[in-house]
Parts: structure tokens; C-alpha cells; sequence
């Protein structure tokens, strides 16, 4: 078996469409959304707007359990994820396996909004406020009801198709 340095699964770049592309050439923060279900998706298009109230904006597939269960529970928590958490990352986008499910083999807090990472001191309790296709994603608007903003520790971003790290 050879491990290879670059996924060998990866579309080409000459193959991706320009749009690909350039939002593969955009960083992205790697957050984790969960719900009640439990039922959760590593999500990177993920935005907070603030305002009065905070909204928080993320791009999600359709077709995933977790959008069939926040359609459900119209609560769930945004936690944003740290470099030690790329295998949590992996597993919640589908990428790793998750024998006994996903939330199988780790501690998890339950919060009302949805099952968070215990330690996990930086996370967003959010109401659904709407959907609506956009492109080939679903554009999720939520409705920021609390926040927990602990240490501020290096951040997971997501670039060029890999896993990357903020120094500082």
C-alpha cells in the first residue's frame, strides 16, 4: 500500500469548473453543524453576519441526514474546529468511517440546539430562520439565539481541497 501526499480520488484541477476553482482558491473556516437526532455535517461556506439579531449563513447539501433532521428540530449548533479536530472533520463530511455512527466514541454535551464536542468552548446556538436552493448547494439562514466564545485557539481552514492551520 502506498500513502500517497495528495488525494488520489481529487478531481483534477484542469477538469473543475472555473467557479470550483476560484472557491477552492478562497480560504474557509471548518466549522461543525449539528442537531437533534443527533445529526450533524462538517460545513466550511459558513458565514456569521452580526447584527442585532447575529445571523449565521452556510451552504449544506440537501440531500444529507443532517438537513433532514434540522428541517425537523429547526435548531442546531455551529461549533468552529480547531487543527486537532481534522478527524472529527473527516468523519462528519463522510470522508472517514464512523463505525456505530457518527457520534460514536466521543464525549458529546447536549445543549438544546444540538450535541457539541465536549471541551468545545466556542460554539453558536441557532434558530432556523430559512432555506432556499442556491447553485448546486442549500443556502441555510439561522437566526444566532446564543454564543459561547471561549479562548480564541488557531482556527481549521479548509483551502485548495485540504486541511490547513493558522500560525500565529
Amino acid at each position: 500500500m502506498t500513502i500517497h501526499s495528495t488525494d488520489p480520488f481529487a478531481t483534477p484541477d484542469e477538469d473543475k469548473s472555473a467557479v470550483r476553482r476560484l472557491r477552492g482558491r478562497l480560504a474557509a473556516p471548518v466549522t461543525l453543524w449539528t442537531t437533534a437526532g443527533p445529526a450533524g455535517l462538517t460545513v466550511s461556506s459558513t458565514l456569521v453576519a452580526d447584527g442585532d439579531p447575529g445571523r449565521v449563513l452556510g451552504l449544506i447539501d440537501d440531500e444529507s441526514d443532517f438537513w433532514e433532521a434540522l428541517e425537523t428540530s429547526g435548531r442546531f449548533a455551529v461549533v468552529t474546529l480547531s487543527p486537532g479536530d481534522r478527524q472529527l472533520a473527516d468523519r462528519f463530511a463522510g470522508l472517514m468511517p464512523a463505525p456505530g455512527g457518527l457520534f460514536t466514541g466521543d464525549a458529546w454535551t447536549d445543549t438544546g440546539y444540538g450535541p457539541v464536542p465536549a471541551g468545545s468552548d466556542t460554539w453558536a446556538g441557532c434558530r432556523l430562520a430559512s432555506s432556499r436552493v442556491l447553485g448546486w448547494a442549500l443556502l441555510v439562514e439561522g437566526v444566532i439565539e446564543k454564543v459561547e466564545a471561549g479562548p480564541s485557539p488557531h482556527p481549521l481552514i479548509h483551502y485548495r481541497g485540504r486541511y490547513h492551520e493558522l500560525g500565529g
